[in-house]
């Protein structure tokens, strides 16, 4: 038997497409919403990745500079008293004029030189007033030419590391 499909029954299919249709849409909406909150937790994962990886740079920076500090800090303090022998012995050469102190000096001036590039500097303490973070008191001695607590001698040279006192100038205070 043959059927012919009329009007009603073209209908009834369109409703039933019409309810596939219905059914197959929330399926679609609830996967594109598991898509978006999957791709939301990923993207928020990976800005997190990126925050550390950022700040794990800037920490292994910050240390290695601060090992580059320490490493120079710590030459250089080995290195004070060998400077300080040749102010000795400068100050010791009775002849400012002769071969052996123009060496000596030479050598002495390249040494601070080369300390000064590495961010070591002498501190000034000759004529200024006794600051207990820069100066050790040795001495203290009355003087009517200065001024209480003005450094008159500096017995041996401090020296600071950018802003650091790596060795205090050892000075003599008025009174």
């Amino acid at each position: 038997m043959v059927f012919n499909k009329g009007k009603d029954d073209e209908n009834l299919e369109d409703n039933e497409l019409e309810e596939n249709e219905e059914v197959e849409e929330p399926e679609i909406n609830e996967e594109t919403s598991q898509n978006d909150t999957e791709i939301e937790d990923l993207t928020l994962k990976l800005t997190r990745m990126q925050a550390d990886y950022n700040n794990l740079k800037r920490r292994s920076e910050i240390e290695k500079k601060g090992s580059i500090d320490f490493g120079i800090e710590t030459l250089a303090c080995q290195i004070l008293p060998v400077l300080d022998n040749f102010d000795r012995a400068m100050e010791a050469e009775s002849d400012k004029e002769s071969s052996f102190y123009q060496g000596i000096n030479m050598i002495y001036l390249q040494l601070i030189e080369t300390l000064n590039k590495a961010g070591i500097k002498e501190i000034d303490a000759l004529n200024s007033a006794f600051d207990p973070n820069l100066h050790n008191a040795i001495m203290v001695e009355e003087s009517e030419e200065h001024e209480e607590g003005i450094v008159i001698g500096v017995l041996q040279k401090g020296y600071q590391f950018k802003d650091k006192v790596i060795r205090p100038s050892m000075v003599m205070v008025s009174k």
